[in-house]
């Protein structure tokens, strides 16, 4: 992977963060560790401190304070493993924890408690495909992480042309922040497998949160993607500080139609130990989907879910 920022000291010194903040972001660091891809560290060096797309990496203070209902493991991740790293929480569906890495550890991340040493699927990869030969009503794969573009080109083709060898598989979707968060990722032997692989077109879904991240150095790196006849979704995560008005709603959704990326889910925030600061409630988000129906046509409109244990599907907000 290419050079990432990790050190609190560091951060402080090439972002030019006030001094007096270094206690605050090491501490917060030691619990979920500072992690800011080189694209983005280069690009948001002398940001202002609630720039929305510093907001996002920038470990807080916030993040050690205890809030009742955030918890370990929000979605329920523990109560669905097939094999270490595969996971089944929907019919007809199974999401490969494909490796604990990621270009950047935001601090809102959902899995920043996630056992990854003892149930990601680069360690189990034998048990994981003999998990889904077994079950053949599982049609489409999801690989997740961390990140799956983490993975060598080597690796991942190697995982993929072994799904392709389980008929019962007919869609691959792959999950990423590479895109925004370190472009130079999406290169020609990537692009080569998407266009290759059986399963064209694979969906690729970005997780971006503000059009600030569709930089001019991203935007060519999606439209390599569109390129190679992928299907390209979003996600977004509603959060307090980075994304919570309608106006930057509404620019997000804008830009990512322009790159032919469709607005797929603005989710609301899991609840995940650590990240109570960022939450907006589920009325707030609600109004602001309102507002974006005013603005926008449907097909930029994302639709506002929460991931709840137990359900069958993403529980649409509708209010």
């Amino acid at each position: 992977m290419p050079p990432s920022l990790t050190d609190p000291a560091d951060l402080v010194r090439r972002w030019r963060l006030p001094p007096g903040d270094l206690d605050a972001i090491a501490a917060a660091s030691a619990r979920f560790p500072l992690k800011v891809s080189d694209h983005l560290a280069a690009q948001l060096v002398g940001a202002a401190a609630d720039d929305p797309r510093a907001r996002q990496f920038v470990p807080s203070a916030d993040e050690l304070v205890e809030r009742e209902g955030f918890v370990s493991d929000p979605v329920g991740d523990a109560q669905v493993q097939l094999a270490g790293g595969l996971l089944q929480k929907y019919r007809g569906r199974a999401l490969v924890v494909a490796t604990a890495a990621c270009p950047v550890h935001c601090r809102y991340c959902f899995r920043r408690e996630y056992p990854y040493g003892d149930a990601s699927a680069v360690n189990h990869w034998p048990a994981v495909l003999d998990a889904l030969r077994a079950d053949p009503t599982v049609v489409e794969v999801i690989l997740s992480g961390g990140d799956p573009l983490s993975l060598p080109n080597a690796t991942l083709a190697r995982f993929v042309r072994d799904l392709e060898g389980i008929p019962s598989l007919t869609r691959l979707r792959i999950h990423t922040r590479f895109p925004t968060t370190s472009p130079a990722r999406v290169d020609d032997e990537l692009c080569a497998l998407l266009a290759e692989t059986r399963f064209a077109p694979a969906v690729v879904v970005l997780h971006v949160n503000h059009a600030a991240e569709l930089d001019e150095v991203v935007r060519p790196a999606v439209r390599r993607l569109r390129a190679t006849g992928a299907v390209l979704l979003s996600q977004s995560v509603l959060l307090r500080g980075v994304n919570d008005s309608a106006d930057a709603l509404a620019a997000l959704s804008e830009a990512l139609g322009a790159l032919g990326v469709v607005p797929y889910y603005l989710h609301l925030l899991d609840r995940v130990r650590g990240a109570g600061h960022f939450e907006v409630p589920e009325a707030e988000g609600v109004a602001l989907v309102r507002a974006l129906t005013d603005r926008l046509p449907g097909y930029l409109v994302p639709r506002l879910v929460r991931e709840v244990i137990g359900a069958a599907a993403k529980t649409a907000i509708t209010g």
